[in-house]
């Protein structure tokens, strides 16, 4: 009954959810307080008060056709607020003609991706990355190019992103703080990126499009700071959510914003548009529109989650696991005692341990913790990391 390509495509599926199921066997098994489960990027602190008060307003209200279609780029003061803030965060004076808004970063990438690509055109994704990127890319005919990172500092290696661009080179996505390994793209390795991207297209004669995937860029600690794109890149498009800084994750509410400095922004911003509608996104929901201009200042206390990284940084280095220690997100990845990440993942779960392999990402030989959990979690699995850690010395 189903198509080919989606056979395929189920068995290259998510080792995220694939480790997630583990995780839920197990706890049947053993019980909740004994399985230690760090397979899942779901933000668990509740959403700031602001968020809160704003929705119980907006539910509250009695504005007409509250609930009804608007412009399927979102409500024209929504996106005006949107812009203001992200005008001041980037130093690039935006307006609401520069946002759509989308249903979660996930929902505003396919919009992206299908506004831009030609069949098969490339799109440039750096190692380790989000593994949904592959599938996004071929829902819309794109051909993605596997660019490895440098794996010890996991930074963008601009002379292998310049050796991957080729005449059909469409974009490049860059996900700064980085989910799997929560680090920072620094400036200068994003200027390094522009300058091989604008030698490339005057060699070539193409246009090449930087997409900056960025649902967790308040989601920093140790006053790190994230490089605005717009500074650095004039063909960049964000794309964005709430989900982890205002943990909404299943609201589904999210943007993409335009560098007004494009060529011919107008016909993107109406590409952007139609795309929404055709997907049959037809737009982002209506009422999680109506709490944002009340809730761009607020976050999650990020305080919460540098307490728990730290935690569990700590113990699984003194297990003796080697990790770079990140500066945003809410993940760790380690490296792998052994090159074969999954077996050595499916060797934890024997001690109720759920990680998830970094092959997972496109980056064999490293392993992904979540620590979006509750410490209770974190402090009990020092045994476990401790036994799984004595098996490979």
């Amino acid at each position: 009954m189903i198509s080919e390509k989606i056979k395929v495509n189920l068995n290259r599926s998510s080792w995220i959810r694939a480790m997630f199921e583990e995780g839920a066997k197990l706890r049947k098994i053993a019980g909740d307080d004994n399985v230690y489960d760090f397979s899942l990027g779901n933000p668990d602190l509740e959403p700031p008060q602001q968020v809160k008060d704003a929705l119980k307003k907006a539910v509250l209200s009695d504005t007409p056709k509250m609930h009804g279609y608007m412009s399927n780029a979102g409500y024209p003061e929504v996106r005006a607020a949107v812009a203001a803030k992200l005008s001041e965060t980037t130093g690039v004076s935006l307006s609401a003609e520069h946002i759509v808004m989308e249903c979660g970063a996930g929902g505003a990438m396919n919009v992206v991706l299908k506004t831009l690509l030609n069949q098969n055109e490339e799109v440039i994704v750096l190692a380790p990355y989000f593994a949904e990127y592959l599938f996004y890319i071929d829902n819309h005919g794109g051909v993605p190019v596997i660019v490895q990172t440098d794996h010890e500092t996991f930074q963008p290696d601009s002379e292998k992103i310049y050796d991957a661009i080729t005449p059909k080179t469409k974009a490049i996505i860059i996900n700064t703080p980085n989910n799997p390994t929560g680090v920072i793209y620094s400036r200068s390795s994003l200027e390094k990126i522009a300058g091989v991207i604008e030698k490339r297209q005057k060699e070539f004669g193409t246009e090449i499009c930087v997409i900056s995937d960025e649902p967790y860029d308040k989601i920093v600690y140790d006053g790190a700071e994230v490089t605005p794109v717009f500074d650095v890149f004039k063909n960049a498009i964000i794309v964005n959510s709430f989900s982890k800084s205002l943990s909404l994750p299943g609201e589904r509410i999210g943007f993409i914003a335009v560098n007004p400095k494009i060529d011919n922004v107008s016909t993107l911003m109406d590409g952007l548009i139609f795309s929404t509608r055709t997907l049959g996104f037809v737009n982002a929901p209506a009422l999680f529109q109506r709490i944002l201009p009340e809730s761009l200042d607020a976050k999650v206390d990020t305080e919460a989650y540098k307490k728990r990284r730290d935690m569990l940084y700590d113990i699984i280095t003194q297990a003796g696991f080697e990790c770079l220690k990140p500066q945003g997100a809410f993940y760790l990845f380690p490296k792998s005692p052994i090159e074969d990440d999954v077996a050595f993942c499916k060797a934890a779960v024997k001690h109720n341990l759920v990680i998830v392999p970094g092959t997972g990402f496109g980056c064999k030989g490293f392993f992904r913790l979540a620590y979006c959990v509750d410490e209770k979690t974190i402090v009990n699995s020092r045994k476990a990391f401790e036994a799984l850690a004595a098996e490979y010395r």
